[in-house]
């Protein structure tokens, strides 16, 4: 794996917590804005359990996600991410990516429709600017 690429994007990630989450919905592509959350390059995002994309996410578990840019300019940097979404049903899990920003759809981090979701990447591309060529950090086969 390439180290500083890696570095690149995980300075991204801790700058950046909101960007968009792309689900397939009635066989089309649904994008929505959404908070985001990292341990190393393993996203977290919450939703409500009734939410269209909960449904989404049980028959297609791949995603695509976009993360960075900043919309100041063409030289900010930004990630595109292909990931393959899980449930999370841990109560230490769902408390630690609690946040207080998430009260609109989740009363708090015991609510019962609180859905924890992890976002495991298998593919990063990550680009310096618009239009620059990608770098690409192939992270796993799920």
């Amino acid at each position: 794996m390439n180290d500083a690429l890696k570095e690149k994007i995980l300075s991204l990630m801790d700058d950046h917590h909101v960007g968009t989450l792309a689900t397939i919905q009635d066989s089309k592509p649904f994008s929505r804005f959404m908070m985001f959350f990292h341990d190393d390059l393993t996203l977290y995002t919450a939703t409500n359990q009734h939410a269209h994309k909960a449904n989404d996410l049980t028959e297609h578990p791949d995603v695509h996600i976009l993360l960075g840019y900043e919309g100041k300019g063409l030289n900010d940097s930004y990630a595109e991410i292909e990931a393959v979404v899980e449930k999370v049903g841990s109560v230490e899990m769902k408390r630690k990516y609690w946040h207080k920003q998430l009260q609109p759809w989740i009363t708090g981090p015991d609510d019962p429709d609180y859905l924890l979701l992890k976002l495991s990447p298998k593919t990063i591309l990550y680009y310096d600017h618009a239009g620059s060529e990608p770098q690409e950090l192939a992270v796993g086969k799920v």
